[in-house]
């Protein structure tokens, strides 16, 4: 295998990037150049809903010089992404066009879940990173136009929740505020006190926090020449709340010139440094840890990673499994009956591995969605699938794109109600995604009827695949009249899908 180079180029509220990287044989990946054109998207994405020809203009020249600097170091690959900034614009669609006639670069416009896994996947590669969550960790991701915070217990995700409150966010909603008062920086604290309040009352009133992992805007930047007593590289909080209170106090103009930005009279470092402190002292940890690393480094991590160029330590199939859990217990609905779901549902789906062609992503999502089939009763116990469904969609599940949190939720919607026909939901996923959804669904409703008492009469479970049947085996003590029941009204729409007939096989126990 020879070695790849590679140029992964993020667009973001007020700066385009782009890094061009060596991944070796030795499955190493390698920083040789980091380019930045400051380039104020934001400003016009967050107040006006479009972003205007002359922005776009200028957009297209630093990707049009980017593209001749990837030809210079004869690039073998890239990606290019756009997050927010784009995705929030009403002229999208014209932009991506623009960029690809004018710069040859194609732009993918990524959802919030695959920004963030992305980066957490530039985390996760980091030797250190394994080592940190297994305290209470907190890692605090922070851009332009949000942020996301993920909470970590004994090395998984317990939570993950996004933020309408980015550095460019934060300083375009005072915008007026800025022209009426001298001094904003109240303004600021108070805008960003309230969603941090909410959060830190709901998953943090009884989490003793060891690090906080900041990554993001401007934090690299006030680290950079900070000396680290530690020798994992984590810095003590009481002195780093120090040096951010000393700044709190200071003109943009007087920090820029401190930090040594590009800009130097930059008006978005004086919220960045109210946010950062603000976190700092809310989340209240021993220690902080900036690794240094962002979206360009994610980009090139799940690059290398989808084409077996590299492989992860940390095992993100626990980190969902860990956050349904916690989002299901959250809504009071994870119990002895949801693990027999979980239980049957995944035997079934590896007895049918032959007929149903699905892989071991779709075995995690099932699992996801057996995990998180009764959610919604905690709201309505009449309208329980719909409700599911809006909490699912509603909840970052860290590793789960937009798409898979998509297919999730529908299989969990209509695993108790008749699946609608595909032009129902040809807005939100393609046919090969329906058809996914059609055989989740199949197997979750004949899993959920078997333990429709919900007093586990079943034990030792098998399932087997015999020519055009699927034999379910099981071990019981009690009458399962009624589960035998619901489980023919099921049989026929899951041999409508598989061609196969299930059929429950119990054996006496006495």
């Amino acid at each position: 295998m020879k070695i790849t180079t590679f140029a992964a180029i993020y667009i973001g509220s007020y700066e385009v990037s782009m890094k061009i990287f060596e991944i070796s044989p030795n499955r190493r990946i390698r920083q040789i150049d980091h380019l930045r054109s400051r380039l104020e998207l934001g400003k016009d994405a967050y107040n006006k809903g479009v972003i205007g020809y002359e922005l776009v203009e200028d957009l297209c020249q630093v990707l049009k010089e980017f593209h001749s600097i990837m030809e210079g170091y004869k690039v073998n690959d890239y990606k290019a992404y756009a997050g927010n900034v784009l995705r929030a614009v009403s002229n999208e669609l014209f932009i991506v066009d623009q960029i690809r006639l004018r710069t040859q670069i194609e732009v993918n416009i990524i959802s919030n879940s695959e920004h963030r896994f992305m980066n957490y996947k530039s985390l996760a590669a980091a030797p250190e990173f394994e080592k940190l969550i297994q305290k209470g960790t907190v890692v605090v991701d922070v851009g332009g136009g949000s942020m996301q915070i993920t909470l970590f217990r004994k090395g998984t995700a317990v939570t993950t929740q996004h933020i309408e409150l980015g550095i460019m966010r934060i300083w375009e909603k005072l915008a007026k505020i800025r022209n009426m008062v001298s001094h904003y920086e109240t303004q600021i604290q108070e805008l960003i006190d309230k969603e941090l309040e909410i959060f830190k009352r709901l998953y943090l009133s009884d989490q003793q926090i060891k690090y906080v992992i900041f990554m993001g805007d401007y934090i690299n930047d006030m680290v950079k020449g900070f000396s680290k007593k530690e020798e994992d590289g984590t810095i003590e909080t009481e002195r780093f709340l120090k040096l951010l209170k000393k700044w709190h106090k200071k003109s943009p103009e007087e920090l820029s010139r401190e930090l040594n930005l590009a800009n130097d009279r930059d008006p978005l470092i004086l919220p960045s440094v109210i946010l950062y402190k603000r976190l700092t002292e809310e989340m209240n940890a021993d220690y902080i840890w900036v690794p240094g690393v962002g979206i360009n480094d994610g980009i090139v991590c799940d690059y290398a990673e989808k084409n077996k160029m590299i492989r992860f330590e940390h095992d993100f199939k626990e980190d969902i499994l860990a956050a349904s859990k916690n989002l299901a217990e959250r809504f009071q609905s994870y119990s002895a009956h949801t693990e027999a779901v979980l239980t049957m549902s995944t035997v079934i789906f590896d007895a049918m591995k032959k007929v149903h062609g699905m892989g071991k992503r779709e075995r995690l999502l099932m699992q996801a969605a057996a995990i998180l089939h009764d959610c919604g009763r905690y709201v309505s116990l009449v309208n329980q699938s719909e409700c599911s469904y809006q909490i699912i969609m509603a909840s970052e599940i860290i590793g789960m794109s937009h798409l898979e949190r998509e297919i999730v939720a529908t299989t969990v919607k209509h695993s108790a109600l008749p699946m609608q026909p595909y032009e129902s939901v040809k807005d939100k996923m393609n046919q090969e995604n329906y058809m996914v959804v059609s055989k989740l669904m199949a197997i979750l409703k004949i899993a959920n009827a078997m333990d429709r008492s919900h007093k586990q009469k079943f034990k030792n479970m098998k399932a087997v695949l015999k020519d055009r049947e699927l034999v379910i085996t099981m071990e019981t003590e009690e009458s399962v009249v009624l589960e035998k029941g619901l489980f023919s009204s099921y049989a026929d729409s899951f041999e409508e899908v598989f061609s196969v007939m299930p059929k429950i096989k119990e054996k006496r126990v006495f």
